[in-house]
């Protein structure tokens, strides 16, 4: 997600920050390629405009020029304005004050619709709510069936059938969550290749009926200038209150998420950043600023952490660390764990070193493909040998490639690595021990000692 704005905003204020004085002519020279790098983004023009605009108001005040770090203001001001271009505090779903809370998803065929309901369904879920989904779709082919099966996958109730219009199913729906106790209800509505009238009269028609509390819009964010347009007519024709932008992992410029809020006066809410059901990631425009000019979104990260670890597992293998019983299948639970956290190249963008990793995804599709290749090779070896690495000679590595798919080289790496590991946490556990005598005598100031 903004991979390339990000990377050519990086080069402009490292050179910026490179100079030992800041003129009123460097931040217009800056200013200009931060212009020519968003308008190559796709952002819209007139969001350009707007926007260096803003930031040469500010940048140009006398409280940048003359402060010390005059490089690190200007990045200041162009994080600020970031922030209040992609929607200021961002937007969340508040609950209704008498369930259910209803959520209608609209938009054209082919954006994601039907996925990004079951994936609403699962955040919901998440949070201890007992969503309910509202197959409407009835016009795409396999449209109802495939929203009943992502929900028998994440055990939410569907209602929907074959020879009901799409308003009774919505009825239905509503009268079976009051019933049951369910919210929120998620409508998945019927899309078309392009906005016509048929389609925008059907979704007045449930709007009225059901008022839903959110309206939210789905558009496919590798459109695009023409997901903004798209984003203005259903705002005018039927009125929405917020917008899901899917396929941010594709290859998308991020001129959609720069440009929705400002052309339409209505916020991001959601980003979808892949295929599986838990692949939808609340909006956060602060953090989203942050990732765009290299700083890292440790916060996210944190979040996946928490959603990924299994905290049981996390003590026993502290444990195991403390004990040095850490073996290879633990190791490949850790990898297990990793890999479900995301693609590495998402994970690694959340951290503050993004001039570090510039010209590296290469290299992270290597490591995202070497997590597969060692899971593999694990699961390849024999129980003792999981457990007694020092074991495996010449003649299992052979074996265990040829089981794994893989090559020997790839079980050496895996075992070097491994080896690399259990020597580091040695290491660690050593200091520790100093540490503690250490404690025994007051400790040294500012450094508190471990604890267990």
């Amino acid at each position: 997600m903004f991979d390339s704005l990000s990377s050519r905003l990086q080069t402009i204020f490292d050179r910026l920050g490179g100079r030992g004085r800041l003129t009123e002519d460097n931040i217009q020279e800056a200013l200009r390629e931060v212009r020519l790098a968003l308008l190559e983004a796709d952002v819209n023009f007139k969001v350009v405009r707007v926007f260096i605009e803003r930031v040469r108001e500010k940048a140009v005040g006398q409280d940048v020029l003359r402060s010390l770090t005059p490089g690190q203001q200007v990045v200041k001001v162009v994080h600020d304005e970031l922030v209040e271009l992609l929607g200021g505090s961002g937007h969340r779903l508040a609950a209704a004050a008498h369930p259910p809370t209803v959520v209608m998803l609209v938009g054209l065929q082919g954006s994601g619709k039907t996925t990004s309901a079951a994936k609403l369904a699962r955040h919901f879920a998440r949070q201890g709510q007992h969503p309910i989904l509202a197959a409407a779709d009835t016009y795409r082919p396999a449209a109802m069936e495939q929203l009943r099966t992502l929900g028998a996958q994440l055990d939410v109730p569907v209602v929907g059938a074959a020879g009901q219009t799409p308003l009774a199913i919505c009825r239905a729906a509503r009268d079976e969550a009051a019933a049951r106790g369910l919210t929120p209800l998620i409508l998945d509505t019927a899309g078309r290749l392009h906005i016509d009238e048929a389609m925008l009269d059907e979704v007045r028609a449930i709007k009225r009926e059901l008022a839903p509390h959110h309206v939210l819009l789905v558009v496919d964010a590798m459109t695009g200038q023409d997901a903004v347009g798209v984003a203005d007519k259903f705002n005018q024709a039927v009125g929405i209150d917020a917008v899901v932008l899917t396929k941010m992992d594709g290859d998308s410029r991020g001129g959609a998420a720069l440009s929705v809020r400002h052309v339409t006066g209505r916020p991001i809410a959601f980003v979808g950043v892949g295929e599986k059901a838990e692949a939808l990631e609340p909006f956060h425009p602060d953090r989203v600023a942050s990732r765009i000019l290299g700083m890292g979104d440790v916060l996210s990260l944190v979040e996946k952490a928490q959603q990924s670890v299994d905290q049981e597992k996390a003590q026993e293998l502290v444990r195991k660390l403390r004990e040095d019983a850490f073996t290879l299948e633990d190791f490949r639970d850790q990898l297990r764990q990793l890999r479900q956290m995301g693609p590495l190249d998402q994970i690694m963008g959340m951290l503050p070193l993004g001039k570090m990793l510039r010209g590296a995804p290469a290299e992270l599709e290597g490591e995202q493909a070497d997590l597969g290749r060692f899971d593999a090779i694990i699961a390849s070896m024999t129980p003792g040998e999981r457990r007694a690495p020092e074991v495996i000679n010449g003649s299992r590595r052979q074996r265990i490639a040829r089981g794994s798919g893989t090559t020997v080289q790839d079980v050496n790496r895996l075992l070097k690595q491994y080896a690399q590991l259990r020597k580091m946490m040695k290491q660690l556990k050593g200091m520790e021990g100093r540490l503690g005598k250490l404690g025994k005598l007051g400790g040294l100031p500012g450094f508190p000692m471990p604890r267990g």
